[in-house]
């Protein structure tokens, strides 16, 4: 599933594309995704005027000149690309055609398209007016922005207190912080020096403090390189991130982690253990 820095990636590429352009017509192929798409969705978007672009966790808020708002969640596999006049690239001839997965399809007045592609269908999308956004139940239990002003090591602190969940657990919580999932997730603990098995509560104080460094550093550094394209995530161009090629212990069972001094055909080096249905990477030496 899409985290916060591919669901940022994206958002960055859209801006462009979108904001301050009116949507000539959209296209819902398909209405039946993770929540069905109304009957009069197409009609309520066309002709709209696209104001911002915003983002809250892993969904995409995409506001509207009528003051409403147009919820996106990628899903599992969902992708936003964009296909311009002249095609994907400069030396394309044309825009390709539709394929079977392209479900929502957006056009602005400038003749670009946004395609929604979800072949997994677990995506969804949903109209909110922006006074009741806040209040909407996919974002009213939201915990705090981890590349927010406000989020350091005493908010998390404060998140995480009483807890007695593990540190993984409580961070992949989006009522905790809002937008990790298990890779940033992973990263950031072993960026921290704290194991993943760790219980939650006991995180405080300084932990706390290179906790929220590490989550804040590791995003930052995972939005710029376009986030991590493992399966399904493509930026709205169609090229792919490439932080994957930078995780310190993500996927690397039995190998060395950055640093590392150990003996890795001895210690077995990155170990994996599941942790609500997920698997966890970590380096046991320098994890604590």
């Amino acid at each position: 599933m899409p985290e916060l820095p591919e669901v940022e990636t994206i958002r960055l590429g859209l801006i462009p594309v979108l904001v301050g352009h009116r949507l000539a017509r959209v296209r819902a192929r398909r209405r039946d995704l993770r929540v069905a798409l109304p009957d009069d969705f197409g009609q309520r978007l066309t002709g709209r005027r696209v104001e911002s672009i915003g983002r809250r966790a892993k969904f995409l808020l995409v506001t509207l000149d009528n003051d409403d708002v147009l919820m996106v969640h990628l899903g599992m596999s969902g992708r936003l690309r964009v296909v311009t006049p002249s095609g994907v690239h400069s030396h394309d001839r044309g825009a390709p055609p539709l394929a079977a997965h392209d479900h929502v399809v957006f056009t602005t007045e400038a003749g670009a398209e946004v395609r929604f592609h979800d072949p997994r269908r677990f995506g969804l999308m949903a109209l909110c007016h922006r006074e009741r956004l806040a209040e909407h139940p996919f974002l009213a239990n939201l915990g705090p922005e981890p590349l927010a002003p406000g989020f350091d090591g005493d908010a998390l602190g404060l998140r995480l207190k009483g807890r007695k969940t593990s540190i993984k657990a409580a961070l992949m919580d989006q009522r905790v912080v809002a937008g990790l999932g298990n890779i940033y997730v992973c990263e950031s603990l072993f960026r921290a020096g704290l194991s993943p098995k760790r219980t939650a509560a006991t995180v405080q104080g300084e932990r706390a403090h290179r906790l929220a460094q590490a989550i804040r550093a590791v995003l930052k550094e995972a939005i710029a390189a376009g986030g991590s394209s493992l399966r399904d995530h493509r930026q709205p161009s169609g090229e792919l991130g490439y932080f994957q090629h930078h995780f310190a212990v993500y996927g690397r069972l039995g190998e060395r982690c950055p640093g590392c001094t150990c003996d890795a055909q001895r210690t077995g080096g990155i170990r994996a253990i599941v942790q609500t249905g997920r698997s966890t990477f970590y380096c046991p030496t320098r994890q604590r």
